[in-house]
């Protein structure tokens, strides 16, 4: 996935079970299929699984380097290195 939409975890989207994983990690990655403004305000699933409401005027490269994002979002959409032999 080249393209991904910034994802905000709302305070009454966030796990009941895990309140404290989404406190510290409220922005997310969402795989764009479209132009992320295209999904501003719509209710997604994250990367790593979270819901959250996109923030279509966000970038994902601007707001992943970020304390307050996903690690798990991070991770998974770091750029995969190709090892050529």
């Amino acid at each position: 996935m080249d393209s991904y939409a910034v994802g905000y975890a709302r305070p009454d989207r966030w796990s009941r079970s895990r309140p404290e994983d989404t406190v510290s990690s409220s922005w997310h990655a969402v795989e764009a299929h479209r132009p992320p403004a295209e999904l501003d305000g719509e209710v997604e699933l994250a990367a790593c699984g979270a819901i959250v409401q996109v923030w279509g005027a966000h970038r994902w490269d601007r707001v992943g380097a970020r304390e307050t994002a996903c690690a798990e979002c991070k991770q998974l959409t770091r750029p995969q290195l190709s090892h050529a032999s």
